[in-house]
């Protein structure tokens, strides 16, 4: 239970930091309401583990709850991985022709 106080106000201050970049207009709205989802979706998980370890046992897993979060979390991760380099790439590529269109001129 100390575990979960713990981790709960650790994301409660991660939403209040995610607050105040919003107000210095750091982040866009878009970014602000992805990132307030993820933390309010990791309270939820956090405060309901043992929910989700019976959810887990009933669909026919043997390990627990917070074991499938992290999977799903690695899974996430690699995913958000995946598009940033995508987007990285199309980055390089608009550049590169800008640059080309720049020195043509």
């Amino acid at each position: 239970m100390t575990q979960q106080v713990i981790a709960i106000l650790i994301l409660i201050f991660f939403v209040f930091k995610l607050g105040l970049e919003w107000k210095k207009k750091s982040i866009t709205i878009n970014e602000f309401v992805f990132w307030l989802i993820f933390w309010v979706i990791g309270v939820f998980v956090i405060a309901f583990i043992k929910p989700i370890d019976r959810l887990v046992m009933d669909l026919g897993f043997s390990s627990s709850g917070i074991n499938l979060v992290f999977y799903v979390a690695v899974l996430l991760l690699f995913y958000l991985i995946f598009r940033m380099r995508l987007r990285m790439v199309k980055m390089e590529k608009d550049i590169t022709e800008l640059s080309r269109k720049i020195a043509l001129k």
